[in-house]
């Protein structure tokens, strides 16, 4: 062996005892931010997706309705959130289609 594939295998088994010490996914409460206003359309499959969701993986999802600016106050507040997968952006596009 090389001292890289040496150095390669001392960090992989350096690294195993942090990945088993964590907890499963998830082990908390899980927030869906819905950018536009309740009642609405990107609301309701917010919820539903939050209520499947909830069901799969025991764990409750919490909706939160963070509206204006067209949808980027809530963007916003998801791309400010930890980047630890508890945080989840419910968004809806559009496609326009020409003529066929």
């Amino acid at each position: 062996m090389t001292t890289k594939h040496l150095f390669t295998a001392a960090l992989l088994l350096a690294a195993a005892p942090a990945a088993l010490a964590q907890a499963p996914y998830p082990s908390q409460q899980i927030r869906i931010i819905c950018p536009f206003p309740a009642g609405g359309g990107t609301d309701l499959t917010s919820r539903l997706l939050g209520e499947q969701l909830a069901r799969s993986l025991g764990q409750p999802f919490v909706v939160e309705n963070r509206t204006g600016a067209s949808g980027m106050i809530g963007t916003g507040a998801a791309a400010g959130a930890p980047p630890d997968g508890y945080t989840l952006l419910v968004a809806a596009g559009e496609v326009a289609l020409g003529e066929i």
